[in-house]
Formats: structure tokens, sequence, C-alpha cells
């Protein structure tokens, strides 16, 4: 078929395309998140699903595909049909796994169109309450003269709980056994029940158990005190000066979405994360609502795919 021919044939199908566009969205729509119930990313995800469904008049899904470094969710939604209905929930492994990983099924700065960043927010040094450690000082020397002998857990390999943790082992000298979990769910579950004693998980995890004395907080990892978690310091006033990591979580669709989907899904973004309720519960579990443009979110996993790639070299981890 010549080009003329595709030509008019694209011509005679725009109307339709156009209408399905401006109708949008038609039927429910799947919001994957890459990671295991229980964690930050699926918290935030729920949080924000029943509003977008308010706001557009259709389901919002959310459906876990956890495994693989959070890949398999991540190139599920990149394999998907551009057309809204199958949308990511995307977190920090999206900048961090060029790095950390030799072969990753995506270009995350190519093969997704982002939406908004949705929440930042800090991971926490937590312990179990039964270890003798009550700061960041009493932790450091807890573990420095048992060098791989105290585990930490985290949310897999790559994950923003687990480099959290080796930067603040790489700024302390210190040395501890890395026991990796399939999403942050498990590894505080684990951690509560006293079969691992540390973890850097996610301030929506982990604040709940705080606030019910199941789990000691020694510092947050963020440059300033978290929302909701005022009394908690910060790692870098708390003995580790400069220590800073932050975890974000944001709304991706497949790479030729049609812009003015992106538009619509944005805006009530937008709005969701605007909603008193919703602005409240995140700010109440420590995570900071954003709601940053989609040329604002690109050029932010850009900036933070450069970060990452750095620390992962200075900590001298192998790509796997």
């Amino acid at each position: 078929m010549n080009k003329i021919n595709w030509l008019l044939i694209s011509l005679a199908l725009w109307p339709a395309l156009a209408a399905a566009q401006s109708n949008y969205p038609a039927r429910s729509v799947r919001v994957i998140v890459p990671s295991a119930p229980g964690g930050g990313t699926d918290i935030s995800a729920r949080i924000l699903a029943p509003q977008l469904s308010q706001l557009l008049g259709q389901q919002f899904v959310v459906e876990n595909r956890a495994g693989a470094g959070t890949m398999i969710g991540g190139e599920a939604v990149a394999r998907a049909a551009p057309d809204g209905y199958t949308l990511l929930m995307g977190i920090s492994t999206l900048a961090i796994n060029p790095a950390m990983y030799k072969k990753v099924p995506y270009d995350a700065l190519k093969d997704f169109a982002p939406i908004s960043q949705a929440v930042s927010l800090s991971n926490v040094l937590v312990v179990h309450p039964s270890l003798p450690a009550k700061s960041v000082k009493e932790f450091v020397a807890l573990v420095k003269p048992r060098p791989g002998q105290v585990n930490f857990a985290s949310a897999g390999v790559g994950t923003s709980p687990h480099l959290s943790m080796e930067l603040f082992l790489v700024m302390t000298g210190l040395k501890m056994l890395h026991v990796p979990y399939k999403g942050s769910g498990p590894g505080v579950t684990d951690l509560i029940a006293g079969h691992v004693p540390a973890m850097m998980p996610n301030m929506l995890s982990a604040q709940p158990h705080i606030k019910s004395g199941r789990l000691r907080a020694l510092g947050v990892t963020g440059a300033k005190r978290a929302p909701g978690a005022e009394d908690i310091p910060t790692i870098a006033e708390a003995g580790v000066p400069g220590y800073e990591s932050v975890q974000w979580y944001g709304l991706l669709a497949p790479a030729g979405t049609p812009r003015d989907i992106i538009t619509r899904l944005h805006g009530a973004t937008v709005k969701a994360l605007q909603h008193p309720e919703v602005r409240q519960r995140l700010l109440n579990d420590g995570a900071e609502p954003v709601g940053s443009s989609p040329e604002e979110f690109a050029a932010y996993l850009r900036s933070e795919t450069a970060k990452w790639a750095k620390v992962i070299q200075a900590a001298g981890i192998k790509p796997e």
C-alpha cells in the first residue's frame, strides 16, 4: 500500500480516533503497581485511585505486578497499548535500574509518557524495639564492631530502601548483610516479627507501625524532617552530616499516548492530590503531595537517573 493510500485511511479514521480520545475514559483504567501490596507505591496508588475514579467517571483499578526489581510491572506498561487504559505508578527504581542491571526491558526515558510526580517522601531508618539502639549514633556504635553480622531488610535489590541503606553504610563505614524482600510490605512484616533487626522503608509503609510502637524510628533520610513525624530527626542531623535520600512515586503512561489523554490525566491527578482528605492522609503518614507537570516530571526523572548512577558507582555496586 502506497503512502497516499495510508494518508487517505488515516484521514478517514481521524474523526473516530478524535472522538474516542475526547470521550476518554470510556471504560475502566488499570494502574499497575510494580511492587507488592502494602508498600508506599501501593498505598499511594490506592489513595489516588478512588479520587481519579470520581473525577473521570470510570473505575481506576490498582493491580500489583511485583518482581524483578519492579521491572515486571514496568515492562507490562511499557508494552501496553498507548491508549490511556494502562498506567504505571512509577517508583524511584525507574531511575535506579539502568545502573543496577545490565539488561532492563524498557528505556525509562523513552518508553513512558510522564503524567505527574504524585508523591515525594523520605525513607526512615527503623529497628525492631528489641534492638538496643535508640539513636543513629547508638545504631552505628552497635553495628560497627560486628561487620557483616547485623542484617538489614529492603524492598528488593536496587530499590530506594536498599540504596538509601547502602549510602548510609558508605558514609558511616558500616558493613551489614542485605536481605532483599519482594517489596516494602513483606520486609516491614518480617521486621515487626523480629526476623530482621533493621530497615529503611518509606514513611508511608513505616509510619503506622512507628506510631503504634511496633517499630522504633532513628532518623529520616530526607534533608528535612518528614511531615507528620517532626519528632524524628533527619539522619544528617542525627550524626551523619550531608546524608540525604528521598523516594518518589508518579503516574506514567506508555510512550505515544495522545497528548490530550495525558493532559486530562494530569489535570485529574493534580486535583486528586489537592483534595483535602488525600492531602491530609499523605501528610499524616510523612509523604508530601507534588502534582508536577508532565514536563517537570520528565526532567526530574532524567536528573534522578543521573544522580543514582553516580551513587551506585560510588557504593561499588556492580550491575547484575
